[in-house]
């Protein structure tokens, strides 16, 4: 290989690559392939894989895993996307005690790698990363690597390990239909497309259609299938977390992670290892779950420059959901934080153009005081404030455009309020980074 001798940021390698392919999302795996093999297959060569996709809780999922495999003293690599403030954040390297993100020497030169032997092949800047990644994965030994789908599934560029240990699905709902479809059905078929022959598939809770969908695949190519509702329940039960399967019940501590939906995607982490008979002792398994971190799914801002510039003793809240099913998991933790704790809440949200804003803010009609529009930061495809406040409005929502995250909370300082407000930053992972790297506390 002919790799070039002055030393490149990834920043920069990254910006390049995406010039190999016109369109950043082309759903297919013949360009994958390719670069696999000039690669030498990395795929073959990774640790045990547990595959997960879903529409929402694919993060959440993963962190729990990670941690309570971590507690019983394994080696877990990460992969999940998109990042919040660095591209590194999608790569974490598993090591005894905890892994790191992949380094910034080691992310350039696998992407130099990879963008050497892929020749200048059209390839997805997603296609080309990720195959970057698993050569990665394929250097560091591991005892297991948790891959996150990156959309859809069944030709999606992680969808590319033969027999990986587990298949796990989590919540799926309506999101990203220019490209999964518009009918849930068809949504949950692109999902299902992860399920291997003879591998488990542990699957949260679901909607009748969407559960028929994957019993059907299931079914049709041979995959055990371990079902939330059916062959697993988890729920919460006087602040505690009750799990129960064939295999007994576990009494845990509530999860980490704020939200009622958090009990069923700790449920799934733990069906997961049950259904693989991994599940750790007890103890380790709470040593585990009182670990788990996962930035910007309802992370409450304690400190840092956005807590300074926001109305005294105000709350800063920061979620990167962006679909209703995701509106309605906030919204809810929003109403119960309401009825134990009463401030105005007010929204300062920033969407994509793919998404459905009218859905999302549905949710908080009736809750939220007020939505302070924004635009997001170096994305192109970010809806205008303007408009964004008048799907705001569609549900009844007081809303107004701003120019940026600051710009609304300094116009909140300057608001009088008869309680210090609730503020909760929303509408995109792309935001939630913006606000995370504005603030001064990016994912470690």
């Amino acid at each position: 290989m002919n790799l070039p001798t002055i030393p490149e940021t990834a920043d920069a390698i990254l910006e390049r690559l995406v010039a190999l392919h016109p369109k950043s999302i082309d759903l297919s795996l013949d360009r994958m392939w390719q670069v696999l093999a000039a690669l030498d297959h990395p795929e073959r060569r990774l640790p045990p894989v547990i595959h997960i996709a879903g529409t929402n809780g694919k993060g959440s999922t993963s962190a729990t895993l990670k941690a309570v495999l971590e507690a019983a003293g394994k080696s877990v690599h990460v992969y999940t996307s998109p990042h919040l403030v660095r591209f590194n954040e999608r790569v974490r390297l598993g090591a005894k005690g905890g892994g790191r993100f992949v380094s910034d020497v080691a992310l350039a030169e696998a992407l130099l790698k990879a963008e050497d032997l892929n020749g200048g092949s059209p390839i997805t800047i997603f296609e080309i990363t990720t195959a970057a990644a698993f050569d990665l994965f394929a250097a560091h030994p591991a005892d297991y690597l948790l891959l996150e789908v990156g959309l859809g599934g069944r030709l999606d560029a992680t969808n590319v390990v033969d027999r990986p240990l587990a298949t796990l699905i989590t919540p799926i709902a309506f999101d990203h239909e220019a490209y999964l479809g518009s009918d849930i059905r068809d949504i949950a078929r692109e999902k299902a497309g992860i399920l291997k022959k003879g591998v488990p598939a542990i699957v949260a809770p679901q909607a009748d259609a969407v559960t028929e969908v994957i019993e059907a695949r299931a079914d049709e190519i041979g995959a055990p299938l371990v079902l939330g509702g059916r062959d697993w329940m988890a729920h919460e039960e006087h602040g505690r977390l009750v799990y129960q399967d064939e295999g007994g019940l576990l009494d845990l501590p509530a999860p980490r992670l704020i939200g009622d939906h958090q009990f069923v995607n700790t449920g799934l982490a733990l069906a997961t290892l049950r259904a693989l008979d991994r599940m750790p002792p007890t103890a380790e398994v709470e040593a585990g779950l009182a670990k788990v971190d996962w930035p910007a799914r309802m992370q409450r801002l304690s400190f840092g420059n956005l807590v300074e510039e926001a109305p005294e003793d105000a709350e800063l809240w920061v979620d990167g959901g962006h679909n209703p099913a995701a509106g309605q998991a906030v919204a809810t933790v929003m109403a119960d934080l309401q009825d134990r704790a009463p401030r105005p809440l007010v929204l300062i949200a920033g969407m994509l153009s793919t998404k459905d804003p009218v859905g999302f803010f549905s949710h908080f009609a009736g809750l939220a005081r007020d939505v302070l529009t924004v635009p997001i930061a170096e994305v192109e495809a970010a809806v205008d404030p303007g408009e964004l406040a008048d799907a705001a409005r569609d549900v009844g929502l007081p809303a107004r455009p701003f120019g940026s995250i600051g710009a609304a909370l300094r116009h909140l300082a300057a608001e009088p309020f008869d309680a210090p407000p609730r503020i909760l930053i929303c509408g995109s992972l792309y935001l939630a980074g913006e606000a995370l790297d504005l603030n001064g506390t990016p994912p470690e």
